[in-house]
């Protein structure tokens, strides 16, 4: 927990197997651990955890601290077992939220939803509703609850409550689907009252479409004919034309290799530049740099080695002490030896005054000799010993102490070679990141711009073939009703007699919109054809009824004077022209009375009827003269020279403008397929850059800990040799003095005693006793003032060893501690100095092969830089013959283009008219025709029969396969959200029954448990759960009677407090038992209960101790001893809650 509710620390609870207690005093927090449960497993509503708003869970701050800005809960469950279904043996759930009212959920550290949550926690038993949370003063609820609520807490446990989910799921898919169903229905409806029509205009279309198609194939023979005459005539052109192309792209790759060629060898120049120029000196200014640092810590090393020198070690201080206990020792042993010696010398004095007595002539006895020289020899032997031992053994642990040296620096080298290696690696990959990061931004935005511009280019491409079918299907129209104008008008009939001008409709220009309007008002005589003259009308009337054919002739001669047009509404006239001037004064006579009114047929009729006169029309076709009135138009609104020319033009540059726009598309797919391309290249590079940074950085860690404890250890046996150096420097002199005196002492000694023994030998006579007392008093007392001299050396010894160890305590209370920090600095100086010293030598090493690299490179660079001349020099010839080339290109270019043009004018015909390409017309067979017949005659007579033929609808019959296709369509979908309905009713009865199945168990097994658990709570006493309805085990609610023994209650409310909480905790432990949770939260639910009651309550609880844990918050001493982990909870005046935890011993 951080920041939630009153505590503001971080804190850790562990929750072991078994019972877990919570205490605390009032107030100090110990129910927020239940909250902070409750909260982080889902709990939406304030109230769930005790606050007034969700904002209300973040430590609000006191006196003495600062609120927070957000609240953290995390709860760790154990899934070692495989309880949950996800493969983590750990699961850690997190619930954060901000101050500002925002919140996050995660697991193992992933932002995830509430609903993964629930979901992932609900097949262990944990659900939404949280029953096995039992929050302060909530015991009572589960009595005063609904029975649907009782229920609701049963299926929770039983795992009910996902397949609530998916009926939930599959209701509202049902309810979706019954609305797609009506809306289908309706569709179907509406496709079929449209299809009737259209079935009758489709068999029309199809007997054209005969026709149509055999003209088709006729023109599209000849017009095969004549592209290959005209691709005759461009093969000669072609050929030129591919051999300057061959020779430009020749000298375009001698220019791009070139250009490769110069552009190496101008960054080979510029490198080399900057090589010889730029490194070195910076290198040189490092070099001595790094010389200047070595003379600084060398000096600081002198300096702290003199301070060093004046403070005292620890080891000689213990070496002292060792000294004077074995000095005293040796006292001790000399006491002894001395003692004993004493007595043999008054032993052997008696016997000498005997022998005295005996002897009366003591100058014939031979001088004892020898004494001075053993007892000398027999000192330096004393204290050769324990010399040359000592300094043994210093020099072995010296040897061992140089070995691991040896090792720790070999040691230290390695890893400062590796440091080296490590760090140039991660400068590379540092250096390298922002590079990587910028590529990956780059083409990222490329893709985004790739995407955006192939998208846009979609659109653009079908806004284009959308208006281009828009515009053929006008031209086509267009080209229908003309020619069934010029069918209807006879005009084929008489078009070659002289005088004929054409169809009134093509010869006239109206304004755009007024299509409709025009052709209300002048009705039958667009159709008819216009004359010059009487005469000429006459020839034409003759020649129509020779060939019995229909049509009307307008004479220009009879035409009146012009007329004054009407004033009321808006006058026809001045919306029509003509296309020759003599056609005006028809138009003046045809449109004299014609005028437009706004709005619709009602004004049209009342304006007709106030002038009946005038011809009135409206915008949309509408028609009100004398001949009558008519509302509509006929559908020949367009059907104009001049409107067949904007549809042609239209479809012209519509196709145009798609054309355009798929070659744009194609070229910003291919843009995105390379830019994709290099965002991926260039966010594995970024992976493997960052990979190479987290592993450097971790290995240079690592290198830098063993470094810096191998450079601590490297100092100590630095230090330690240094000690036994001078131990050896003071000891070994000595060793090497007295192993010389020795050596003359022992040659003088055996000389002494060579001539004791002939002196003995010529007083052989004398008295042997004499010599025998005197060689005896001799060595006595040799070894008597050996023993006297060591003692004196040894009390010397130990007075020296007592003045400087009493000296060494007074200094070391002071000097131990600038001691450490010498010692420190001195290893430290040491370490810095051979980094140091590793970098002089590199930088020695680089500024030596910087000033021979420079050499080389200026060598280099006139070569480089001839070669670069070289170079230029060929490409100028090579591109003045390039352009050479481009200019004969474009000379053929021009003369092609004429050629180009009117080839792209027989396929746009094709396209367009015929919808064929050039390929399927060049390969197009001749027509099977009779001998009578040539193609071009009966191209003449197909066009006449399908002006016969009259208006079709040319769309009709696609319109009707596609209604027909689109109705089967919708059908089909019908019959599918028919089935998809029956298979949902299908999933949501077999869901019912699943429900009512796992419910009536988990109901079955509940109902069991609570009375069991009842009559153990209340001995003798009876409790039940019983359905409200039985018959409806969907829906049903679930009662609870309980009555104690020795009453007969009807009603919960009568029971007493205690009792109500022991039937809310019957009920709760008979749904914990029957449908186990691996934990359970309970705050303060024993709080009403009585001695007796509070032991039955600890026996169940004991009971379920070895099945899940339970976190118990409570007061009673009696819970508290049933705990297996105490928990107090404390809080500080103007503080945070605080935690301490507790194991309890077994015997509780």
């Amino acid at each position: 927990m951080k920041g939630f509710k009153s505590f503001a620390d971080p804190t850790v609870l562990e929750f072991e197997p078994g019972v877990t207690v919570v205490v605390g005093p009032n107030g100090s927090g110990k129910s927020n651990v239940v909250d902070a449960v409750a909260w982080v497993l889902g709990a939406q509503g304030p109230a769930t955890v005790r606050s007034g708003k969700m904002e209300d869970v973040v430590f609000a701050g006191t006196s003495d601290r600062p609120a927070l800005g957000r609240a953290e809960v995390s709860l760790v469950i154990d899934n070692s077992s495989g309880s949950l279904p996800i493969e983590f043996t750990e699961i850690t759930v997190t619930r954060t939220l901000y101050r500002s009212g925002d919140s996050e959920y995660s697991m193992n550290g992933v932002p995830c939803r509430l609903l993964d949550i629930q979901d992932l926690l609900s097949d262990a038993g944990v659900g939404r509703q949280q029953h096995v949370i039992v929050a302060q003063g909530q015991i009572d609820q589960v009595l005063n609850a609904r029975p649907e609520d009782r229920r609701t807490i049963i299926e929770e446990a039983a795992g009910v409550l996902k397949f609530r989910r998916r009926k939930e799921r599959a209701e509202r898919r049902l309810a979706a689907t019954e609305a797609n169903m009506t809306r289908l229905q309706d569709l179907q409806r509406e496709v079929r009252r449209q299809l009737r029509p259209l079935e009758k205009q489709a068999d029309a279309a199809k007997r054209h479409g005969a026709v149509a198609e055999e003209l088709r194939t006729l023109r599209l023979y000849l017009t095969g004919k004549k592209l290959k005459a005209f691709e005759a005539a461009q093969s000669s052109a072609k050929e030129q034309r591919r051999d300057l192309d061959t020779e430009q792209v020749r000298l375009r790759g001698e220019l791009e290799g070139l250009d490769i060629e110069i552009g190496a060898s101008e960054a080979q120049l510029a490198a080399g530049g900057d090589q010889g120029l730029d490194l070195l000196p910076r290198v040189e200014s490092l070099r001595e740099r790094c010389r200047g640092l070595i003379a600084l810590v060398d000096e600081r090393s002198r300096t702290t080695e003199r301070d060093r020198g004046l403070l005292v070690a620890e080891d000689v201080a213990l070496t002292l002490k060792a000294e004077l206990s074995r000095h005293a020792a040796e006292l001790e042993g000399l006491n002894t030896r001395d003692q004993v010696i004493e007595r043999q010398l008054e032993d052997l004095a008696l016997a000498e005054a005997q022998l005295d007595a005996e002897d009366q002539s003591p100058g014939d006895r031979a001088p004892l000799v020898g004494l001075d020289a053993g007892k000398r020899a027999a000192e330096a032997r004393g204290e050769l010993g324990p010399l040359r031992t000592g300094v043994e053994r210093v020099g072995a642990e010296k040897d061992r102490l140089a070995a691991r040296a040896t090792q720790v620096a070999s040691q230290i080298h390695d890893a400062d070679r590796r440091l080296d290696e490590l760090q140039s690696s991660l400068s590379s990959a540092s250096d390298a990141e922002a590079d990587r990061v910028q590529l990956v931004d780059k083409a990222q935005g490329e893709v985004d711009k790739a995407v955006g511009a192939v998208d846009a280019l979609t659109q653009e491409q079908l806004l284009a073939l959308k208006e281009e079918e828009t515009w053929r299907a006008r031209a086509d129209a267009l080209e229908l009703a003309i020619e069934d104008a010029r069918a209807r008008s006879g005009l084929q009939k008489i078009e070659e007699i002289e005088g004929v001008l054409g169809v009134l409709g093509e010869l006239i220009q109206v304004a755009p919109g007024w299509e409709s309007a025009v052709e209300a008002a002048m009705g039958g005589a667009l159709a008819s054809v216009v004359v010059e003259d009487v005469q000429t009308a006459r020839v034409a009337l003759q020649r129509l009824r020779e060939s019995d054919s229909a049509g009307s002739i307008l004479a220009l001669q009879t035409v009146n004077p012009p007329v004054v047009l009407s004033s009321i509404g808006e006058p026809l006239r001045t919306h029509v022209s003509g296309r020759h001037p003599s056609i005006e004064p028809l138009l003046d006579v045809l449109l004299k009375n014609a005028v437009c009114v706004s709005g619709g047929w009602s004004e049209a009729i009342d304006l007709a009827v106030q002038q009946p006169g005038l011809i009135v029309v409206t915008a949309v076709g509408d028609c009100c003269g004398p001949n009558g009135w008519s509302v509509g138009s006929g559908g020949n609104a367009a059907a104009t020279a001049a409107a067949m020319e904007d549809a042609n033009t239209g479809v012209q540059e519509a196709t145009e403008r798609r054309q355009v726009a798929e070659g744009a598309r194609t070229s910003a797919e291919s843009a995105h397929g390379e830019a994709r391309g290099r965002l991926d290249t260039a966010l594995l590079e970024l992976e493997a850059n960052d990979d190479l940074l987290t592993r450097s950085s971790d290995a240079i860690e690592k290198i830098q800990r063993e470094r810096r404890d191998l450079g601590s250890e490297h100092g100590v046996l630095e230090a330690r040799t240094a000690e036994l150096d001078q131990a050896l420097d003071r000891d070994h002199p000595r060793l090497v003095e007295l192993e010389e005196r020795l050596i003359e002492l022992e040659a003088a000694e055996n000389l002494e005693r060579s001539a004791a023994t002939d002196a003995h030998i010529k007083r052989r006579d004398w008295d042997d006793r004499i010599r025998v007392a005197a060689t005896k008093r001799a060595e006595l007392e040799a070894n008597a003032s050996a023993l006297r001299e060591q003692r004196t050396r040894l009390e010397v010894r130990q007075t020296e060893i007592t003045t400087q160890l009493q000296a060494n305590d007074e200094e070391r209370d002071g000097s131990a501690d600038r001691l450490n920090r010498v010692d420190v600095t001195l290893v430290a100086l040491a370490h810095l100095r051979g980094l140091l010293q590793v970098r002089l030598n590199s930088l020695e090493q680089e500024v030596g092969q910087l000033r021979r690299r420079r050499a080389q490179i200026s060598s280099e660079v006139r070569l480089v830089a001839n070669r670069l001349e070289r170079l230029r020099g060929e490409r100028t010839a090579i591109e003045k013959r390039s352009a050479e080339v481009r200019e004969l290109a474009a000379s053929g270019e021009i003369a092609d283009t004429e050629r180009r043009f009117k080839l792209d004018s027989l396929r746009e015909m094709l396209r367009n008219e015929l919808a064929a390409g050039p390929d399927e017309a060049m390969a197009a067979p001749e027509p099977q025709l009779d001998a009578e017949d040539t193609p071009a005659s009966r191209v003449r007579e197909l066009e006449s029969d399908l002006r016969r033929m009259g208006p079709i609808n040319p769309l009709a019959l696609q319109e009707y396969e596609s209604l027909k296709e689109r109705h089967d369509f919708v059908a089909e979908q019908l019959q599918d959200v028919r089935s998809g309905r029956r298979e949902l009713n299908k999933v949501i009865t077999a869901v019912d029954a699943e429900i009512v199945e796992v419910f009536s168990s988990a109901f079955a097994d509940v109902a069991e448990n609570f009375k069991q658990i009842f009559s153990t709570l209340f001995p003798g006493g009876e409790g039940r759960l019983k359905l409200t309805d039985p018959d409806q085990m969907l829906e049903t609610g679930i009662e609870l009677e309980a009555k104690p023994s020795g009453k007969n209650v009807r009603k919960l409310s009568l029971l007493s407090g205690g009792e109500r909480s022991l039937t809310a905790i019957a009920f709760l432990f008979a749904i914990f038992r029957s449908r186990p949770s691996p934990f359970y939260v309970l705050d303060e639910v024993e709080a009403a209960l009585d001695d007796i009651n509070l032991h039955r309550f600890l026996d169940l609880v004991s009971e379920f101790r070895r099945e899940a844990q339970l976190v118990i918050v409570t007061h009673q001493k009696r819970t508290m001893e049933a705990a297996d982990v105490l928990y107090g909870v404390s809080m500080a005046p103007a503080g945070s809650s605080r935690v301490l935890s507790e194991k309890v011993a077994s015997q509780f």
